[in-house]
């Protein structure tokens, strides 16, 4: 027993350790590109950069280190059993608790080890971590303002600096304008001629501005407006994201708490975070334990898929133990669970999943995975085989049928399901990687005379180029899908494999059920992709975007909150806008307001506010509705005006101007969109289009599964063709699918469609086709 011991661990442990390191590769990977940047734009050392590195892993640990646990069992264990070792050791009385026993031992190592760096090492690796880059930003962020650009990343405040000159120790800056967004809808302005910086201690610049002046006022009653003016005046500015703006960023702090500190705040009132995370530090190591009772009995009894078809195991597994998480702590944080109900529920969902999985082999020698599922699939019965043999060979022939077809019934996934669940992501991946690597090498060559027109660097294209890949995986990812099922069920049909399988008894539906099974997982990731990072991602891009093809000066971190520079023409009025929300359709904003400054001092000439402006062609400007405008010469008051209507021909700025190429909608998750949605409805602003987006947002990824079912059908009906037949016919699928959403996204935003039929009718239409198509194949 002690060398079948050994021989396990032996086997278990190698493949623990491969998939340990790969998946923490694969999850570490999004980090390195704000570690890179952090690099390149704070000048960091190659000590504070090896630092880092340390400093980001542990957290990785955690997620990664039951990941491993639960691959190294699948995949040693499906090794065996492919190989009949198995078999072997059972026949020689080791029994399934036996196997459970031995491999406990690295569950329970992997359980320790998790458990050691999520209470003792990742907290202090993560407050590490945060004063490392504190320090870094504090550091440098004085000498990284650049000029006329606008920079966010100061908690609660806009900045503006038209020129910057370094200075020892210190940063000389002229022409600055400041915005105290700590009231979003009434900024506080302040203007300077000049202003020194230096970097201060708790994580701050000390700003001492000169010859400036103040402006205070309320949109809820615009008669109140208090202008004053210095001669000098100190602001410190805290170095700290927008609040509620960069995902993830909230969470630093907490996971930098020690154990006790949590303890004693999940005690008080309101504790419901710090009780969550207190939580989770327990629950992910004892994941260890739990994925091994279910890794197991898959591993156990595989068939011949081997490796493979652990490893694909492995990634669905894991998917969905991190999703039903996922969606127990958000639970938890809506105060719909408890926060050990909402952290732990899916340890004891796979802890019974598991003991009865075990339970079925120990009594059974087999696992039935999904049976109810395999019960509602329609399965044709195998005939009686007729041979021309002995009565021997015709009963072993009827016994290779039935097991077959018992085998169809009863398990998930079989031989057959790893076979073409690995032709379909070998043909996806492949796919995907080539249109990523075209798309990219297609923009770059597009931006190629902006980027030498305005002397971009390259770092800076770099990053955009990175920034930008999220959101073509999110937009080629359906496409993918759909010509990997064409290239996978029509080479089973060129081969006749397909019939082959039809011989013994399964049906084409069961065929499906694998890939099917994987397109709405896809699914259901580019819902969490386009949730949890897209919107970063997209936000990064588009400003990055704008700084290569030499746009105007604008803000992207918070869409509802836009800051852009106007026009600026030799001896004229400088303009900054801030609004709201722009609707580029109709070229309207809402809450506008124009700050306009004297060329020669920089100070506030002229300020208007409209709660809404729109543009009119045949005047060729911008009606301003319900607001007011002042005039200023220096700190004197010089007008004030209310208006319901008026223009100010100066504001010369056409809609173009404002326009970006992405929508809004991109920029924000759907929590954020369905906000945004709410507070303009709120304010009796058209919300008709973002209501179409909203509803995308649900609809467009799930065209992963419908393609799937209407690529089958077409796949079967082209024949014996070649593979280039399948891409050009995904290729026209996905040209009319385009069209038809491109359509019915119109019509929703000019009112013709409600916004749920705007945005779901073409996966209804391509659904009911590939449904109907589907049904009039033989099966």
């Amino acid at each position: 027993m002690r060398i079948f011991t050994r021989y396990i661990l032996s086997e278990v442990l190698a493949h623990a350790l491969i998939g340990g390191a790969l998946f923490t590769f694969v999850i570490f990977m999004p980090n390195l590109s704000p570690i890179l940047d952090l690099v390149v734009r704070e000048s960091a050392t190659l000590g504070s950069i090896g630092r880092i590195f340390l400093f980001s892993i542990p957290n990785t640990f955690t997620v990664t280190v039951p990941m491993a646990v639960l691959v190294g069992i699948l995949l040693g264990l499906s090794r065996l059993a492919a190989d009949s070792e198995i078999t072997a050791m059972r026949a020689c009385g080791i029994g399934v608790w036996s196997f459970v026993r031995v491999v406990s031992v690295i569950a329970i190592a992997g359980s320790a080890l998790s458990l050691f760096i999520a209470l003792y090492v990742a907290p202090r690796s993560t407050a590490a971590l945060l004063k490392l880059e504190n320090s870094i930003k504090t550091s440098q962020a004085s000498f990284e303002i650049q000029p006329r650009v606008f920079y966010e990343d100061f908690k609660n405040y806009v900045l503006y600096v038209q020129d910057v000159r370094a200075a020892a120790g210190a940063s000389q800056w002229h022409r600055v304008f400041l915005a105290d967004l700590s009231d979003a809808a009434d900024p506080k302005i302040t203007t300077a001629e000049s202003a020194t910086v230096v970097n201060g201690g708790d994580n701050t610049l000390r700003m001492r501005l000169r010859d400036g002046t103040e402006h205070d006022t309320s949109t809820a009653d615009p008669n109140q407006y208090t202008v004053s003016t210095f001669a000098e005046s100190d602001v410190p500015l805290a170095i700290s994201a927008q609040e509620e703006t960069r995902i993830g960023r909230a969470d630093k702090p907490i996971l930098a708490m020690r154990d006790s500190e949590l303890y004693r705040l999940s005690r008080l009132p309101g504790g419901k975070l710090y009780a969550i995370e207190l939580n989770k530090r327990f629950a992910f190591p004892a994941s260890c334990l739990v994925l091994m009772l279910v890794g197991v009995p898959l591993g156990m009894s595989s068939r011949r898929g081997g490796k493979s078809a652990g490893f694909v195991v492995t990634i669905l597994l894991v998917f969905l133990y991190y999703f039903l998480s996922s969606t127990g702590i958000a639970l938890a944080r809506q105060n719909k669970l408890s926060p050990p109900v909402g952290v732990w529920s899916v340890n004891v969902l796979f802890a019974v999943f598991g003991l009865l999985l075990l339970g079925q082999l120990s009594r059974r020698g087999g696992v039935n995975w999904f049976p109810n599922l395999a019960a509602l699939l329609p399965f044709k019965r195998a005939e009686p085989v007729v041979s021309d043999q002995g009565p021997v060979a015709q009963q072993s022939t009827a016994v290779i049928v039935a097991a077959r077809h018992r085998s169809g019934r009863r398990s998930f996934p079989l031989i057959l399901d790893n076979y073409i669940l690995k032709q379909f992501l070998s043909t996806f991946a492949l796919v995907l990687v080539t249109f990523l690597l075209l798309m990219v090498i297609f923009t770059f060559f597009e931006l190629l005379g902006d980027i030498i027109r305005n002397r971009t660097p390259l770092v800076t294209v770099g990053d955009y180029l990175v920034n930008l890949m999220p959101n073509l995986i999110y937009t080629l990812t359906p496409l993918c899908t759909l010509i990997a099922v064409l290239a996978t069920f029509g080479g089973l049909h060129r081969t006749s494999e397909l019939t082959a399988m039809k011989a013994t008894g399964i049906s084409l539906y069961r065929v499906m059920v694998p890939v099917l099974v994987l397109a709405a997982l896809l699914g259901s990731a580019l819902f969490a992709f386009d949730e949890s990072y897209l919107p970063t991602a997209n936000r990064r891009q588009e400003a990055l975007r704008s700084i290569i093809k030499g746009k105007p000066a604008q803000t992207f971190l918070r869409p509802d909150r836009q800051w852009i520079f106007g026009h600026q023409e030799p001896g004229k009025p400088a303009r900054i806008f801030y609004y709201e929300f722009f609707d580029p359709d109709h070229d309207r904003f809402a809450n506008l307001s124009v700050f306009e400054f004297d060329p020669k001092s920089f100070a506030l000439s002229r300020r208007i506010f409209a709660t809404s402006a729109h543009w009119e062609p045949n005047l060729h400007q911008w009606i301003f509705e319900d607001g007011w405008v002042r005039a200023f010469n220096g700190p004197v008051m010089q007008d004030y005006d209310r208006f319901q209507v008026r223009t100010f021909p100066a504001v010369d700025e056409d809609p173009p101007y404002f326009k970006k190429e992405n929508r809004q909608s991109q920029e924000m998750s759907f929590g954020e969109l369905n906000r945004y949605i709410h507070d303009l409805s709120q304010s009796g602003f058209d919300t008709m289009r973002l209501r179409v987006q909203l509803n995308r947002k649900l609809a467009y990824p799930l065209i992963t599964l419908v393609m799937s079912i209407l690529a089958i059908p077409f796949a079967l009906s082209m024949g014996r063709r070649g593979s280039l037949t399948g891409i050009a016919a995904a290729i026209g699928l996905a040209v009319v699918y385009w069209v038809v959403a491109g359509t019915f996204e119109a019509m929703g935003n000019v009112n013709m469609l409600p916004a749920f039929l705007a945005a779901w009718s073409p996966d209804l239409l391509f659904a009911l086709v590939g449904g109907y198509l589907l049904l009039r194949t033989p099966t």
